[in-house]
């Protein structure tokens, strides 16, 4: 790989990192912000149940506190049974509710994946809200349990699996006046993501930036796609994409040290606070406002335009059928135009 095909998606990826955080100080700085706005209050969600994923720390971890403490019944889908547990009882102290428990997926792992959705239906429990969090980030080029790159095998591939294993519960829980809901966790990085067809794998040029970001953007298009046949086949469920920043986690062990000194030094005021990152996530499950409202791009609880790339329809079709292909189920979109 050249040092030009590495430096390109890097700088990319870092500016657009780099644009954002400069958005969130100008919006937290008070002398910038003149006032606050208050926190939104939500209906209660008593008998609705939700799955997270990755759910056990950082942004997934306070989406499913603030989804338990309205009511909700919600299942952490995690890849560490004791961070599971360990996540459970802590929502639980803080939420002083019993509607939380974890369930093993490895999302890096179809047969894992399949395992947990058997273990769900067992439970002939309703599925009102999915909310796709996990994810891991610039990590070094290896691959998941069926080959696939890491980046693009466990954010999308294995939400993709997932979702498409789920819709058929997400269906029947949905109702003409309250739909069931679908959030896929993207970021800005989409932005500056290409989607290489021919090579999803990336194993002509690997770029643990570029391949992070085509996996995000993946999930944008993916997120377009499904709505289109949700809304061909007259679903009560909607699917929608968030955006929540720049975020103060767990997922920056993989980026430069300067970086992680600089991220030391300086998140106080640059990140948003897991809890902060949380709030689209959340707004987009539960919020009456999105009620009904499916397709969208949503970034600080608002409607936002995604990449000019990720409207391609043409795109979308191709990039859905080549991942029924990958994992291993029917392409019953191809008779939707």
């Amino acid at each position: 790989m050249s040092l030009l095909s590495a430096l390109v998606p890097l700088l990319r990826v870092y500016r657009i990192g780099l644009l954002v955080i400069l958005h969130q100080l100008r919006r937290r700085l008070p002398l910038l912000r003149p006032s606050c706005p208050p926190a939104p209050v939500f209906p209660t969600q008593n008998g609705k149940v939700a799955i997270v994923t990755g759910g056990t720390k950082g942004i997934g971890y306070q989406t499913v506190k603030h989804l338990a403490r309205l009511g909700m019944h919600v299942i952490i889908a995690g890849n560490s049974e004791n961070e599971g547990q360990e996540a459970v009882r802590k929502i639980q102290e803080e939420t002083l509710t019993g509607k939380v428990e974890f369930l093993y997926c490895d999302l890096a792992s179809m047969k894992s994946i399949r395992q947990f959705v058997q273990r769900f239906r067992a439970k002939n429990c309703p599925l009102h809200v999915l909310v796709n969090n996990a994810g891991v980030m610039l990590v070094p080029e290896r691959k998941t349990e069926d080959g696939f790159e890491e980046h693009f095998g466990l954010n999308y591939l294995g939400h993709f699996l997932l979702t498409n294993l789920l819709l058929d519960k997400l269906k029947q829980s949905g109702t003409h006046s309250h739909n069931a809901r679908i959030i896929t966790v993207s970021s800005a990085t989409h932005y500056v993501g290409e989607l290489h067809l021919n090579d999803l794998q990336s194993r002509c040029s690997y770029s643990p930036h570029g391949a992070y970001a085509q996996s995000k953007l993946a999930l944008v298009l993916f997120t377009y796609r499904l709505q289109h046949l949700l809304t061909a086949n007259g679903s009560h469920v909607t699917a929608n994409v968030v955006d929540p920043g720049v975020v103060n986690t767990e997922l920056y062990k993989h980026v430069f040290w300067v970086i992680k000194v600089v991220k030391w030094m300086t998140a106080w005021l640059f990140f948003k606070t897991p809890e902060e990152g949380a709030a689209t996530s959340i707004y987009a499950a539960v919020s009456p406002e999105m009620e009904g409202a499916g397709g969208c791009y949503l970034y600080n609880e608002t409607r936002t335009k995604s990449a000019d790339v990720a409207y391609d329809e043409e795109l979308q079709r191709r990039l859905w059928t080549e991942s029924c292909k990958m994992v291993g189920i029917s392409d019953e979109s191809s008779r939707v135009p």
